[in-house]
């Protein structure tokens, strides 16, 4: 069984390796710029606080896969004062029912200086252990859940395209990467 499980995990974190390459500079911006975009467009009260955050955090592209044992990837970047401060890769694991594959984007803010420092500051920012992320919610009219607005950093997962369906960051690990 152990050798199974072993075999599961390897194959699964091979198969995240290869459906996410290393991206350039040049790549990354695009894909950010084009994320960027299409977040707007997907909530008006996103674009708010995006205008209010003191740094975005991007990424564009992440790849989760998972039979049994799951691992996810992703290349982004940090935006502070709308420009790229610095190069972030997301990546993590998780054991569980599942079975499939999605690529997902995920936005996230920091809506004051404190929580932005705290994430820029850590050597690889764990959720839920370095920090926890409050994932938008949604009410009549598309307005955000005002516990959401409330929060220092908030999360929008969109663009899910696959099989598996996950609105979580839990366990998700951001470390910076150079470009």
């Amino acid at each position: 069984m152990k050798n199974l499980f072993g075999t599961v995990l390897i194959l699964t974190l091979a198969m995240c390796a290869n459906l996410g390459h290393a991206a350039s500079k040049q790549e990354i911006d695009a894909m950010i710029k084009e994320t960027m975009s299409k977040f707007y467009k997907h909530s008006s009260a996103g674009k708010a606080l995006a205008g209010k955050a003191s740094g975005i955090l991007v990424f564009p592209k992440v790849i989760k896969a998972g039979i049994g044992i799951g691992g996810e990837y992703g290349e982004g970047a940090l935006l502070v004062g709308g420009k790229t401060s610095a190069y972030y890769a997301t990546a993590g694991a998780s054991i569980g029912f599942q079975l499939g594959a999605q690529t997902k984007s995920q936005v996230i803010l920091f809506m004051d200086q404190s929580s932005l420092n705290a994430f820029t500051h850590s050597e690889g920012w764990k959720v839920g252990v370095d920090g926890s992320v409050a994932i938008a919610n949604f009410g009549a009219g598309g307005e955000l859940d005002t516990k959401t607005l409330e929060q220092p950093v908030i999360g929008f997962i969109f663009s899910n395209k696959g099989l598996m369906y996950d609105l979580s960051l839990e366990g998700s690990k951001f470390t910076k990467i150079s470009r």
